[in-house]
This record gives structure tokens, sequence and C-alpha cells, in this order.
């Protein structure tokens, strides 16, 4: 689907990736527009989360272009590229909360490392989040004390700490029971209506997908096979196509 270009905030032109030998990303063409949800699916191994690494900068592309809101992103300097990733919110895997941290200094380490606020302008606005994402009571806990599906909910409050204008998300509801999950897609898909952001959620829950996707994206041998809505995609005869999303909504 190609997007008008001042409405596009993610494009990836002919993104190639590999790490020795293997060759992980093979000409990935995709584009989200502004205000949009896309999910990607995969196989495990396919390069699903590499491409979100390479989308933040933590891995550089072999070739190809990667734009974030209409700026060419993989030549940027240290300085220019950390002005975009403050643009980006970043939801990792596992959440990746520092161990260290309470729950609520997690939430306001990126508002430590770069806002200008006070300290009471940081503690109203990490309260704030918290609240919003249903976790207000656990600020004082460590992570090492709290559930998977609450480390979510600090991981997202944390990812949308320095208000970010898109959000990339990588398997939000891996390793959480149905119930919880269900209010995680719920969260997620409620904050990008409010918020109007655009999104990336690499995930296998068709759950998920049903909840939080506007198109979808299907990754398969290094580049993407196909992409549309998910009754385009349960209406595809490929047979590569029509056997993964029967697996996924297992």
């Amino acid at each position: 689907m190609e997007e008008n270009g001042n409405n596009t905030a993610i494009r990836l032109r002919a993104l190639n990736k590999s790490f020795g030998d293997q060759k992980v990303l093979s000409g990935v063409n995709l584009s989200v527009a502004r205000g949009e949800t896309m999910t990607v699916l995969g196989r495990s191994g396919t390069g699903k989360s590499v491409m979100l690494r390479l989308l933040i900068g933590l891995e550089k592309p072999d070739r190809g272009k990667i734009e974030i809101n209409g700026e060419e992103i993989t030549k940027l300097s240290l300085d220019d590229l950390n002005r975009v990733r403050k643009t980006i919110g970043f939801l990792f895997q596992g959440a990746a909360l520092y161990d260290s941290l309470s729950v609520e200094e997690n939430v306001a380490f990126p508002l430590r490392r770069h806002s200008k606020m006070t300290d009471d302008e940081r503690r109203d606005r990490v309260h704030d989040l918290l609240a919003r994402v249903g976790v207000e009571d656990a600020a004082s806990k460590m992570p090492s004390d709290i559930s998977g599906g609450m480390k979510k909910r600090v991981g997202l409050a944390r990812a949308l700490a320095l208000d970010p204008e898109i959000m990339l998300l990588d398997e939000p509801t891996a390793g959480l029971d149905p119930i919880t999950a269900d209010e995680i897609n719920e969260l997620i898909r409620g904050l990008q209506k409010e918020r109007n952001t655009s999104s990336i959620v690499v995930t296998h829950d068709m759950r998920s997908v049903r909840t939080v996707a506007d198109r979808i994206a299907l990754l398969n041998e290094g580049s993407i096979l196909v992409e549309g809505t998910l009754d385009e995609l349960s209406e595809n005869h490929d047979p590569f196509v029509t056997k993964f999303i029967q697996e996924c909504g297992r």
C-alpha cells in the first residue's frame, strides 16, 4: 500500500540486513500511515524484531532506506538519531525494565534523561502515566515484585513517557494468559485511538491482531509476502498465508 508522503509516518524501502551468512531481511518495503496501526506477522526467526531494531537505529541496514516522518535516518549523526528516537516509544518483548529501579523510577527514566521537567512535574507525569495503564498502586514496587502483565503495563507507560508520535511494540502479549492479554490489547488500542499514534506491532497473537490492527503485513523469507486488512488476508489463497492465519488463530 503506497501512502501519500505527507501522510506517511514510517517508510521502509528495499531494506536488507544480514548477520554473517544469514540473510534476515531481503528487500523489505513497507509504509505505515499517520495514525495507523500495522501488525507484522511471521514465523519465528524471520526478522520481525530485527526490523524494529533497525527502525530505532539499534542496528544498521546493509542496504535500503528508513524514513521516519519523512526523514531518512540511516545516515544521521548520533545526535540527530537521538532526536528522532525521542519521537518513538518502544515496548520491548520482555518489557526490559531496570531491575534495580522501582516502577516509578523506571517510568521516570526517559524523563530524567530527555526532559527539563522539575521533580514535581516529573512525579506528576509518572503518576498520570501509571494511572492510565492501571498500575498506579505499584509505583513503589520493584519489577521483581509485580506480575508479567503488570510489567507490560509499566513498559507501556515508560514507552509513552515522552509523548511519542510513533509506537513500536514487540510481542506485547507474549507469555500472558488470555484475560491479561486481552486487557493489554484493549489498553494499546485505547491509547492509540486517544493519541492517534502511528504504530507497528509485532505479534503472533491473532486475538491481538483482531483488536489492534488496521492492516497486517506478513513477513516471509526476508520480505513482505502480503499486506492488507485481516479480511483481505483471510481471503488470500496463497498456501503459506492460509496456513499461517489458520495456525495463529488456534
